[in-house]
């Protein structure tokens, strides 16, 4: 979906409400140059008594925050609703409720103030979300999406044209962690507790029990073969687990819990990071993009731009824009606005929803 450079800055108030942040920001300017004017996230912080997202509760309080949200975001950027040219709001994929609770916001809030609401997919956001940061961070590219909810892998030879690569085939990345840190008795959300736990040991040696194997990571794999670009994390997540009973059984999981964390990271990062490695390599490209929430996991970085330096360099959000936002939600509705796409009265949330433009 080609977008002339000629196009006029916008400016685009973003809300996202896809999970369980109730998100608002200001962005400016144009699909190729734009800057953050403000960026408000209110966090759910009571889900962490669950030890997961609760689809009702994050419903309610989008509800009562989605207000304040929105004037907190347009009072940092000293802007009003008749400063703005669209609204763009997430409209897929994500808790059907809470994703409801923002389109129906902006479609009300566009009607009352003649302002065009663009809808866009969460996922195409994540993928925007380091532009916000990095100019250069722009097609073409390999990038990795890696969050609680996704893991995929693509080739974007331009805006609005996604290559599907690969993507898991059971748990998420971010999902793993999470589910790992619960067996390892860390708090919810799990990522940056098992990163910060794994930091303790040393990488397990390739005969220590705690060194898991790489889930689908053939050496004998090559291009075209079925699991070349797929990920799976569920065997490895059983092996945790089984780890985890053998050191409670041997009363020995406190003086362990280091090094099963380490073990599971250095394998789930493996993985991932040769499954880019393989893109990159294979599509020539010379850049990476990472988005989602686990892409802001330093030894994630590290391994991916170790593997592929000096050639490549690798684009990373920094933690308020990996996680989900409505900065990347604002600047991808400015490349879909600059298109010419507009929400019709029908528009509603969508619980899943391919990526606009996506291909294999």
């Amino acid at each position: 979906m080609p977008v002339s450079d000629a196009v006029a800055p916008r400016r685009i108030l973003g809300i996202e409400t896809s999970c369980d942040e109730t998100s608002a920001a200001v962005v400016y300017g144009t699909p190729t140059e734009m800057r953050l004017e403000s960026l408000v996230i209110l966090s759910q912080d009571v889900h962490r008594l669950f030890g997961g997202v609760v689809p009702e509760i994050a419903s309610r309080q989008h509800l009562t925050g989605i207000v304040p949200a929105v004037r907190a975001a347009l009072d940092d950027a000293q802007r009003s609703l008749a400063d703005l040219d669209a609204i763009a709001v997430t409209h897929a994929p994500g808790l059907v409720g809470a994703l409801l609770v923002g389109t129906s916001y902006a479609k009300a809030l566009g009607f009352t103030h003649g302002l065009p609401v663009v809808p866009v997919h969460h996922l195409e956001g994540h993928l925007f979300a380091t532009l916000l940061e990095h100019p250069d961070a722009a097609p073409p590219f390999t990038a990795l999406l890696v969050s609680g909810g996704h893991t995929m892998l693509l080739d974007v030879p331009a805006w609005g044209r996604y290559r599907m690569l690969g993507q898991t085939r059971d748990d998420a990345a971010g999902e793993a962690f999470d589910k790992v840190a619960k067996m390892l008795g860390l708090p919810y959300p799990g990522g940056r507790h098992i990163e910060a736990l794994a930091r303790e040991a040393e990488a397990p040696a390739r005969t220590h029990p705690h060194r898991f194997a790489r889930p689908m990571l053939r050496k004998s794999a090559q291009p075209g073969d079925e699991d070349y670009y797929d990920c799976s994390f569920s065997g490895l997540k059983t092996a945790v687990l089984y780890a985890v009973r053998a050191a409670e059984q041997a009363g020995a999981l406190e003086a362990q819990r280091a090094g099963i964390a380490r073990g599971f990271q250095d394998a789930l990062i493996d993985t991932l990071a040769e499954k880019v490695a393989r893109a990159a390599r294979i599509h020539r490209r010379t850049r990476v993009v990472m988005g989602g929430g686990v892409a802001c996991n330093q030894a994630l970085q590290d391994a991916i731009r170790e593997r592929l330096a000096p050639r490549v360099t690798v684009f990373a959000p920094t933690p308020r824009l990996a996680t989900d936002n409505a900065a990347m939600i604002a600047a991808a509705g400015l490349f879909r606005f600059a298109a010419g796409e507009r929400a019709t009265p029908t528009m509603t949330a969508q619980s899943s929803l391919p990526i606009p433009g996506i291909f294999s």
